[in-house]
């Protein structure tokens, strides 16, 4: 079928607004709803934390799997973005559409996974790291209904990635935002319970249900912006067909990423089981460890609004053979993302006790955490660097080289550097293995960052 691009295409602001205001308009209602997103991921521990101490490290021991879903749903919505978004430059409005179909295709294909870890693999999952009774029954239960109902995350993230590709972020606001908000009101009604309605305390399980609903509000709205609000995607049924060369080229995008995600919750559950090793205190160790993902979602979760933004312009421009516009995005990405790591370790280093007193601390929760939180956010200048240059693995189609990355901070360099300074006796040593894991890390970002660029964006230039 001939294509031809149309006037649509060619105007898309992607490709004409300058590069500054793009990039901020893209990136500010993606930061928005993600900073919503970390805050309630903050409220969901600052509930829970009201329940018991087993809670709050049953919740801390859910993040792997929790991690895993989203890393499938962001692993398809980040394929099939950078598949959209380049078609879309190209002036190639049936294959975008194609390629936001067989998304949804994949998206389902992944949900069917985890529904079957929600009925068979919950108990299993938390009987292998605790033998608190409290511990294993509140995770199972909120692990369970997190993957029962986690079509929902799916939808959402894939909606939300289709506005990102044609650049209307703003609507990922309202997303994002909703969903985030719904979450916080409902939390202590299922928590805690809410008579008026007849709605019975659940404990950390409400915790799952009033994240679940937030998910599927979300997700509903996102469809609904794509109908109604983005013409540069048609949602048709032939288009959600299978189509074997598109579904390659979502994952070969795709599937670095969830990669990626996953080497994040094997490190997760490692570290997890690092901590739980020391014998006085395993437990409130892998509690801290878990608060402290929390709280650094305040300073990543922008980063990541900002990345995503990104890595839709590098694509389209990159598609519409701009270079100029790539390396000079690329190089405000940096800078804004040094800003924010910057205030995000004054914040750490100055205000720890703060903080960490959120969420009810006993004093040696907050002795460990205090030393915790100082150690590592040292690393947050670093890895501004990193991440930032990451967005053009991705959307140049190099995702492996994120894999490379990831793997490198987080299995290579990250846990063994912490077992082997566990062997101290110190758990406060622990924490250093973050800042050196950094190191690695960035410096085989800039390595693989020369090697795209050379074979990549240096020949457009040409």
């Amino acid at each position: 079928m001939a294509t031809t691009t149309t006037p649509s295409l060619r105007e898309n602001k992607m490709g004409t607004m300058g590069e500054g205001k793009l990039l901020l308009t893209m990136a500010l209602p993606l930061v928005l709803s993600m900073m919503v997103q970390a805050f309630y991921n903050v409220v969901d521990s600052f509930y829970v934390s009201r329940v018991s101490d087993s809670a709050v490290t049953a919740l801390g021991l859910a993040f792997p799997i929790q991690n895993l879903i989203i890393g499938c749903s962001t692993g398809v919505g980040v394929g099939m973005n950078a598949l959209f978004s380049k078609s879309l430059g190209e002036g190639n409005r049936e294959r975008a559409s194609k390629a936001a179909g067989n998304g949804f295709c994949l998206s389902l294909f992944f949900f069917l996974i985890f529904l079957v870890f929600g009925f068979v693999g919950a108990r299993p999952y938390y009987a292998m790291q605790s033998t608190v009774e409290e511990t294993i029954n509140g995770g199972a239960a909120y692990i369970s209904i997190c993957s029962l109902f986690s079509l929902g995350i799916f939808v959402e993230i894939l909606g939300e990635r289709l506005l990102q590709g044609s650049g209307r972020t703003i609507y990922t606001l309202f997303t994002q935002g909703l969903g985030a908000v719904l979450n916080i009101i409902l939390d202590p009604l299922f928590i805690f319970g809410f008579e008026p309605l007849g709605i019975e305390p659940m404990g950390i399980a409400g915790a799952a249900v009033a994240t679940v609903i937030g998910q599927w509000v979300a997700a509903i709205m996102a469809i609904i912006f794509n109908v109604f609000c983005n013409p540069d995607v048609q949602l048709k049924l032939r288009f959600f067909r299978p189509h074997l060369a598109t579904v390659k080229k979502i994952l070969s995008i795709g599937v670095p990423s969830m990669i990626m995600m996953a080497i994040g919750s094997v490190m997760n559950f490692g570290m997890n089981q690092i901590f739980l090793g020391f014998k006085d205190y395993g437990e409130t160790a892998a509690g801290v460890f878990g608060i402290y993902f929390k709280l650094q979602s305040f300073v990543l979760m922008p980063l990541f609004g900002l990345n995503n933004a990104a890595i839709s312009i590098l694509a389209f421009n990159y598609g519409a053979r701009q270079p100029k516009r790539i390396t000079k995005t690329l190089k405000l990405s940096i800078c804004i993302a040094l800003t924010i790591m910057l205030l995000g370790l004054a914040v750490f280093q100055l205000f720890p006790d703060q903080l960490l007193g959120i969420f009810n601390p006993s004093d040696t929760f907050l002795a460990l955490g205090k030393s915790a939180l100082r150690i590592v956010s040292i690393h947050f200048p670093i890895a501004a660097v990193g991440i930032a240059l990451s967005a053009s693995f991705q959307a140049l189609g190099n995702g492996i080289y994120s894999t490379i990355t990831s793997l490198c901070r987080q299995l290579l360099a990250l846990l063994p550097v912490a077992y082997l300074l566990s062997l101290t006796g110190n758990v406060h040593a622990v924490w250093w293995a973050f800042p050196v894991a950094e190191v690695v890390s960035v410096t085989v970002t800039l390595i693989l960052y020369s090697r795209i660029y050379k074979k990549k964006i240096k020949p457009l230039m040409d």
